[in-house]
């Protein structure tokens, strides 16, 4: 089969075809779905704030501690640990190896059961984190958050592509990045306000389990996706699904039956997805964005900055409060800018933020590498730079917040076709999280070596990884599921691997379309 054959042939290919509207319902639906990034973005904006807590220093690492009272220890290293780097990244270690059985399981028990799956082990993680006693005890709780990141981030972008209708996926895709950058907020708020207390940070810890609770009992309302009913053989479910979140108005029985034959063709093929994803020359643009779009995302510098803010803020002569609001400011900002993504993302496009974001964040790294390298030569930065500094690292939150940040779950939830799907989201997922541990485990040894050329250092980066995003990514918005095929074929570069090779997909009834 042709990728795109079914939206072709089945003739529904604007999103207007199935008509209907942006329903309460499916509004709710993909609210509830959404606040699982709550929850991972409550355990990435928590750990950075305790990381500089004093009480929980002394209680895990208190070599660390002895390192922020040598005055003659460069401000870079003070915080340049192996094991306390491990603290935060031993979450994404799991969340890497769940994301490899996440593939399958979805498809086995459907979005909404690998969500509920998810919440459970998230508020298992948050318990024994909040309880530890000792560090093994701290990092067998961070891994099992680690797991319930694994198979959440898999489902939830998933289940929102295929809940929302197309002219709308953009900005209900948003909603999973908007109730992270959520979650980041109230994490930082929560150590701002627990840093005064001797066990203020187990209160930081231990809190992971509220979010847990929101989702998993949100999840018990939710209906599965149609797609997931019609791939496990419940097509009265799926029907009754489709209509519940597309109105009484739309055109359910033509939407269906596209979604059938999707699935049906993917069903023909459903062996060996991984298999055919590496392997088969029409899935390589498939491929080549499952793993750019996480590069895209962890390169830009921000995901590091959000783990380790308050410790960066530390580093440029902040007080530990002063360190701890200046992670909340930088929160509030990117929390703020995300508004502004869900109201342009359908009406400009994928590619439009991509390139605004880029050019705010080169610009800010820049500057704050001069920052840095000019000022903190000899010891803390004046306060007017300090000052500087953090406005800078918030205009740069900004342009990560409209931009990567809500890119990274909706471009691969929505690019790859129905045989694929799970597999390609898996690849995307696996390839983000082992990314994050990367970072997370090397950041602050790169800090200690490059000093201030950390910040150009990854400005490079994303000046690199912006050229070819604008280059071979073609737009997606407004498009179908079921045709997402037909964008590839028609791209200048993409349609040498998909479709005949002329930019025209062939009609699914073709023998040489068939996989």
């Amino acid at each position: 089969m042709a990728v795109g054959a079914v939206g072709v042939e089945a003739g529904h290919g604007s999103p207007l075809a199935y008509g209907g509207e942006l329903t309460f319902t499916v509004v709710m639906t993909c609210l509830v779905a959404a606040s699982g990034g709550l929850i991972f973005g409550y355990d990435i904006g928590i750990s950075g704030g305790v990381s500089q807590m004093k009480p929980f220093l002394q209680t895990f690492f208190p070599k660390v501690l002895r390192r922020m009272a040598d005055a003659k220890r460069s401000q870079y290293c003070i915080f340049d640990s192996h094991a306390l780097t491990s603290f935060t990244s031993s979450l994404y270690i799991a969340g890497l190896v769940s994301s490899f059985a996440a593939g399958r399981v979805t498809r086995s028990l459907g979005r909404r059961g690998v969500m509920l799956l998810g919440g459970a082990l998230f508020f298992a993680g948050g318990a024994m984190t909040g309880a530890a006693m000792n560090l093994a005890m701290l990092i067998v709780g961070r891994m099992l958050l680690g797991f319930g990141v694994g198979f959440t981030n898999q489902a939830t972008p998933l289940y929102l592509a295929e809940m929302a209708p197309a002219r709308w996926r953009g900005s209900l895709g948003v909603a999973f990045q908007f109730f992270l950058a959520l979650g980041i907020l109230i994490a930082n708020l929560v150590n701002y306000g627990t840093a005064r207390l001797e066990w203020g940070w187990r209160l930081s810890l231990g809190l992971a389990g509220a979010p847990a609770i929101v989702i998993f009992v949100g999840a018990l309302f939710l209906t599965d996706t149609p797609s997931s009913f019609i791939m496990r053989g419940k097509a009265d479910l799926a029907r009754s699904a489709l209509l519940r979140v597309r109105g009484a108005s739309a055109n359910v029985d033509a939407e269906l039956k596209d979604i059938t034959r999707a699935v049906e063709a993917a069903r023909s093929s459903e062996e060996g997805a991984f298999r055919k994803l590496f392997a088969d020359r029409q899935y390589r643009p498939h491929l080549t964005f499952s793993v750019v779009v996480p590069f895209c995302h962890q390169l830009s510098g921000m995901m590091v900055l959000t783990f380790f803010s308050p410790l960066v803020f530390r580093i440029a002569g902040f007080g530990s409060n002063a360190a701890l609001m200046g992670a909340v400011i930088l929160a509030a900002v990117k929390f703020g800018s995300l508004i502004l993504s869900t109201l342009v993302i359908d009406r400009y496009g994928r590619k439009v933020l991509v390139m605004v974001g880029a050019v705010i964040m080169v610009v800010c790294q820049v500057a704050n590498a001069w920052i840095m390298g000019a000022q903190a030569a000899n010891g803390p930065i004046p306060r007017a730079y300090g000052v500087a500094l953090l406005a800078l690292t918030c205009v740069q939150g900004a342009g990560f917040g409209m931009s990567w940040a809500p890119l990274i779950w909706i471009i691969p939830g929505e690019i790859f076709p129905m045989e694929i799907r799970s597999a390609g989201q898996s690849v995307s997922v696996s390839t983000t999280l082992g990314l994050t541990f990367l970072q997370t485990q090397t950041f602050l040894a790169l800090l200690c070596r490059l000093k201030y050329a950390t910040f150009a250092y990854y400005a490079a980066w994303v000046v690199a990884l912006t050229a070819f995003v604008l280059v071979f990514l073609p737009e997606t918005k407004g498009v179908p599921l079921e045709s997402m095929g037909s964008v590839w074929e028609r791209h200048w570069y993409w349609k040498r691997f998909v479709g005949d090779g002329r930019g025209r997909g062939k009609p699914a009834s073709s023998p040489s379309a068939s996989t």
